[in-house]
């Protein structure tokens, strides 16, 4: 407890010095801009996040940024990928963002062998046409065991 105290009035000492709040000394975790501090260009990139940017945590931010930042290297039709995406990924609920977070996590998990063979399927299902999506989409995915079991 006294450890604690010694780093709050740390922390405080700290804020008072460079201008700023105990509260925000304290903070953990990185800060990142709000949309009226990101550069013009960042705000172009980003402009599909623009109404959520100020309300995401600070880390969500400083992925989105990361993407900004390596946006101009990429190809147009990268871009145009990286576009599209943003704009879907705002259009999913909280529940659906957790969702695809832990799918993403669990691909990533799979052996190399497992995990091509997901992306094969995903290139696959990606390649029918939309009535034929909507149907799979609307009948659910047939039963299978999890990644990994037989």
């Amino acid at each position: 407890m006294a450890q604690a105290l010694r780093a709050l009035i740390a922390a405080g000492v700290l804020a008072a010095a460079l201008g700023s709040s105990a509260a925000e000394a304290v903070a953990i975790g990185p800060r990142a801009p709000t949309w009226a501090e990101l550069s013009a260009s960042d705000k172009q990139v980003l402009s599909p996040l623009a109404g959520e940017w100020d309300t995401m945590e600070a880390q969500r931010r400083q992925k989105w940024l990361g993407i900004a930042k390596r946006y101009p290297q990429l190809t147009p039709a990268e871009q145009e990928r990286v576009q599209q995406q943003m704009g879907a990924w705002m259009h999913l609920t909280p529940e659906q963002r957790r969702q695809a977070r832990e799918q993403y996590k669990t691909i990533k998990q799979l052996p190399p062998d497992k995990r091509q063979e997901v992306q094969q399927k995903w290139h696959e299902y990606q390649q029918l046409p939309p009535e034929k999506r909507r149907e799979l989409a609307t009948r659910g995915a047939p039963a299978s065991p999890p990644p990994g079991k037989p």
